[in-house]
């Protein structure tokens, strides 16, 4: 095994911390101290072996200084269980509440520990690695869309699985849509729509994590995805929520805490034999180092999708190389959240949400005036890291995104930086000085490829458009934004086949910058016909929207129109398989 060698000259301790973040400490007489420590690391590994034969490379993180000597730290982690009981397992926040109890020395190390939290789940990870990837088809579990009937309804549709199976040649290319025709109505559906990898992924974590766990609490930290059908579904079976995608935690009876004296918050209640799911948007590192500190597991229930992962892959690349990050996203939306946590780690980053927010960076970026220079403390104020300095810190700058957005505005927003930095340092030194691919690289493919999709289907004769999703995912405006650029009032972002009220009415969700608020239209499609012209619909999800919802709409359309007009869904399924 290659080891660090200890750098600093005094005592080495190794910090060993299992499954649930527990610490592994030793009773000392009267006090509580570190189990493993050696006048060099050699000696140090020795102890904890005689404990634990199984851990991680020790990782050297920094060195605690005592008026009585220094301290060269090492993190690891084990498993099994000690050699004998001079050894046991404490939550951080354990040891922290009764100081008294500590060894000087074992205080005075957890106290120089709290910056390297975030790094005791996944010290066995390399810097390449991904936390949760993507399983292959075989190694999905398509029995818990099929738990009952309840989940059976939302997750299961014979017409999406045949769609699917017609259209979609490869996940990463999106290829022409497939009509379903009904008789006096067609449907057109683009070849990618609906659930990605990252939200089965996650779907699949948690419905897994509550049947194998009946005797154990289970929270997810947040909404699981943003489809309220599927989230509800998963209370229903005893999932249970922290705090909701605004961050305002929750009250142990599952209302948002309001700040009363009094309330019980789940967040403090939490202990290592809970369950905290992380969801596919990611995590917060304040809200890590939290679960870390009272001993809850964080690595094996976390479901960040690999392809947020890979945005702040993309950061930490840039911020090694002297860049600062701008992040186009929503500041309040949980991966954008995340991705600002992540990278501040090792740049200082911005917040911009749109083109019109780059421009007004562009406008700081490229002049001298200190007063417009100082605007930006304003303009950007709560979208910044700590000890942002526009004279230093937007010298060279690098775009990556919130995966849900639309590509074109990512690009848009690159092109524009790198003209402020043409037009302030010329041709040459722009190119070194913005960084940020003119592909959108860290765009998520899935989007992408939806996005791709539905354009090819807007290019067809439409009537109008139904796009189905929560009515706070970003990712399903985004689809809806395209579909009213071509369709205008005959676009509709809706929730589920409920929204549609009648043929000349519809609760359509409108998306504004501080949340959803909820309107009624009329279809102005209306009256549906019934002659020879049947009304073309196109119907699209988004990456959270189950395929069941897809087809409960389709069932709700067509009930408004006369029986006999309409031909069965055997015959058009059977259309659709000799398509293929």
């Amino acid at each position: 095994m290659a080891l660090t060698p200890a750098s600093a000259p005094g005592l080495t301790t190794i910090l060993a911390f299992n499954a649930s973040n527990l610490l592994a400490v030793r009773r000392a007489g009267t006090k509580t101290g570190l189990a493993f420590v050696g006048a060099d690391l050699s000696m140090a590994l020795a102890r904890l072996e005689a404990h634990f034969k199984e851990h991680t490379r020790p990782v050297d993180t920094f060195t605690t200084t005592l008026p009585s000597g220094s301290y060269r730290v090492f993190l690891c982690q084990i498993s099994g269980k000690p050699a004998d009981d001079e050894v046991h397992f404490a939550s951080i926040d354990a040891l922290a509440q009764n100081l008294g109890a500590l060894a000087p020395s074992l205080a005075q190390v957890l106290h120089d520990l709290d910056p390297h939290l975030i790094e005791i789940p996944y010290l066995h990870l390399g810097e390449n690695d991904f936390i949760y990837k993507f399983r292959p088809d075989k190694q999905r579990n398509p029995l818990i869309y099929q738990l009952d009937e309840a989940a059976s309804s939302l997750y299961q549709s014979k017409l999406c699985a045949a769609i699917k199976e017609l259209a979609r040649t490869h996940e990463r290319t999106a290829s022409a849509p497939v009509a379903l025709d009904f008789g006096a109505v067609q449907y057109l559906i683009p070849s990618h729509f609906g659930f990605c990898l990252g939200v089965k992924n996650a779907i699949e974590r948690a419905y897994e994590t509550l049947a194998e766990n009946p005797g154990r609490r289970v929270f997810m930290l947040s909404e699981l995805i943003h489809n309220p059908f599927v989230n509800e579904d998963l209370q229903r079976r005893g999932l249970r929520y922290l705090q909701t995608d605004k961050g305002t935690p929750y009250t142990l009876d599952g209302k948002r805490s309001t700040g009363a004296a009094g309330e019980t918050l789940a967040w403090d209640t939490l202990g290592s034999e809970d369950i905290v799911i992380i969801p596919a948007f990611g995590a917060t590192d304040d809200d890590k180092r939290r679960l870390v500190r009272k001993g809850v597991p964080v690595y094996q229930y976390d479901a960040t999708c690999m392809l947020v992962e890979k945005v702040w892959k993309a950061a930490r690349s840039f911020g090694r190389e002297g860049y600062t990050v701008v992040i186009h996203g929503k500041s309040e939306h949980e991966e954008t959240k995340a991705t600002f946590s992540n990278a501040r780690r090792y740049a200082h980053a911005v917040i911009v949400r749109n083109l019109d927010e780059a421009r007004r960076l562009g406008e700081v970026i490229a002049s001298d005036d200190p007063e417009v220079r100082a605007r930006f403390y304003q303009e950007f104020a709560g979208k910044h890291t700590d000890g942002f300095d526009v004279e230093k810190h937007l010298e060279r700058i690098a775009v990556v995104n919130q995966t849900t957005l639309l590509m074109n505005e990512t690009l848009e927003i690159i092109d524009h930086l790198r003209s402020v930095y043409r037009g302030r340092f010329g041709e040459a030194e722009a190119a070194n000085r913005v960084g940020g691919s003119a592909r959108g690289d860290t765009l998520c493919y899935a989007t992408q490829v939806n996005q791709d999709a539905l354009s090819k289907a807007l290019a067809e004769p439409l009537d109008g458009a139904f796009v189905i999703g929560g009515k706070n995912s970003s990712n399903t405006y985004q689809l809806y934004r395209l579909c009213e650029q071509r369709l205008g009032k005959n676009a509709y972002f809706i929730q589920s086949e409920s929204n549609i009220r009648s043929a000349c009415e519809v609760e359509h969700y409108v998306f504004p910058a501080h949340g959803p608020v909820k309107a009624v239209n009329p279809i102005e499609i209306h009256p549906f016909p019934t002659g020879s012209a049947p009304l073309r619909i196109l119907l699209t999800g988004g990456a959270s929207c189950p395929d069941g919802i897809i087809q409960q709409v389709i069932t709700r359309i067509n009930s408004l129109f006369p029986a006999d007009k309409l031909r069965k869904i055997d015959d058009v399924l059977a259309d659709l398989s000799s398509a293929g």
